[in-house]
């Protein structure tokens, strides 16, 4: 499979200016996650259509845990631990595209046997956003990859420069907060990471 570069939404940019990046930088990535713990469904619809005011395709957006806010617009899900089971959201939301934030081996090959469509797992290096927690490292990113088909997308502290030793451990594609939205310019960050995705390792999934 290609090669994938998330870019996730912190929180702490306005969701005007997050669609403002995302129009900038849609050439380069294939999903923008709305991850706006404090979002209201009717915030997160709006969050929607001003990315698709900025030319982002509707399949290119991801919901963090709002399944039914995802389901009537058309677009994608990320469930969180608090999230509905992926079971239940695949049962209750046919169709639905939906992944996992997965932290564990036994979490990984649990999400995926339940209908997972992809995995994100992390945080794989150290990051500012997990301070005082100790990172995952890419051993068990290496055991998840080598055990299931489902795509699985490294997180957590991933820049340019460790963006090789990610795939090289299987991971299908990373996912980026910080590293491009908090960039002096967006645009080049971005282009740099999709250029490092698509330099070294292979797509498993």
């Amino acid at each position: 499979m290609k090669k994938q570069l998330h870019v996730i939404s912190d929180g702490k940019l306005t969701l005007d200016a997050f669609a403002d990046i995302a129009g900038k930088i849609e050439p380069f990535t294939d999903k923008f996650h709305l991850r706006e713990k404090q979002s209201t469904a009717k915030d997160l619809t709006k969050g929607i259509q001003l990315l698709v005011n900025k030319g982002i395709p509707l399949q290119k957006i991801i919901i963090n845990d709002r399944a039914d806010v995802a389901w009537s617009s058309n677009t994608g899900v990320q469930l969180a631990y608090h999230s509905l089971p992926i079971h239940q959201v695949k049962k209750s939301f046919p169709g639905l595209t939906a992944g996992c934030s997965v932290h564990s081996y036994s979490e990984a090959i649990e999400a995926a046997r339940h209908g997972a469509d992809y995995l994100l797992y992390g945080h794989v290096f150290v990051t500012r956003s997990k301070e005082g927690l100790p990172a995952k490292g890419l051993g068990e990113l290496t055991s998840i990859a080598g055990k299931i088909n489902t795509p699985v997308i490294a997180i957590g502290g991933i820049k340019p420069e460790n963006v090789h030793q990610a795939m090289a451990s299987g991971a299908d594609g990373i996912a980026v907060m910080s590293g491009i939205l908090h960039a002096e310019d967006p645009f080049k960050a971005a282009r740099l990471y999709y250029e490092k995705l698509n330099q070294g390792g292979i797509a498993h999934g």
